[in-house]
């Protein structure tokens, strides 16, 4: 009966190795503030204007960047080489907007209702991009190219693919932004209320 039982907890431990070794890695997650200053609504989202990050040719209320490296293993298995390790390392930094002193109570208030809207709407962002980096470790590690001894093909190939990957998380988060900072967007009435606010 010991025996039995040992061989199914022995079959379930391995049964879950694969999913525990793609668990073992957690996102850095750590917010970036600017500051600005006002004391109301509409002074605040001046300063945001006049302060947030550059993204392209202009300023944003907030941004998501993420910084990502691997350690990676490549083996020659035969006349094929397979990546047997694929280890990543995520950093993600939002880069938020503070006031950089007190506001009035009924302005702290509706600030807050705003950078939480703001928060959440960034943290899909880093949602998408972790996302990313689990749908490329499931796609590589593992990967095996034919008639590759000294490595070189696989990563020919390992960049093609990543580069699809890649491609279709920065689409995704234009596509959220589109919705979000529409007309009647989330975004959109976040900033109406903050303006239009106390």
């Amino acid at each position: 009966m010991t025996k039995t039982f040992l061989s199914y907890v022995l079959a379930a431990i391995f049964a879950l190795s694969p999913a525990a070794a793609r668990a073992e890695w957690q996102a850095v997650e750590e917010v970036r503030p600017y500051s600005i200053s006002g004391k109301t609504g509409a002074e605040l989202y001046e300063s945001i204007g006049a302060r947030g990050p550059e993204v392209g040719e202009g300023r944003v209320i907030a941004h998501t960047t993420f910084k990502l490296t691997w350690t990676r293993k490549y083996e020659a298995q035969g006349a094929a080489c397979v990546i047997t390790t694929n280890r990543p390392k995520l950093i993600i930094t939002y880069t938020l907007p503070k006031p950089s002193t007190a506001l009035p109570p009924a302005v702290q208030t509706s600030w807050e209702s705003f950078i939480t809207g703001v928060q959440a709407h960034e943290r899909v962002h880093g949602a998408t991009i972790k996302e990313m980096v689990r749908e490329i470790e499931t796609m590589s590690i593992g990967l095996t190219v034919a008639d590759d001894p000294d490595c070189k093909k696989i990563r020919i190939e390992l960049t093609r693919r990543l580069g699809e990957i890649s491609a279709k998380q920065r689409q995704r988060g234009r596509d959220f932004d589109k919705i979000e900072m529409g007309g009647g967007g989330n975004i959109q009435q976040l900033i109406l209320k903050l303006v239009n606010g106390p």
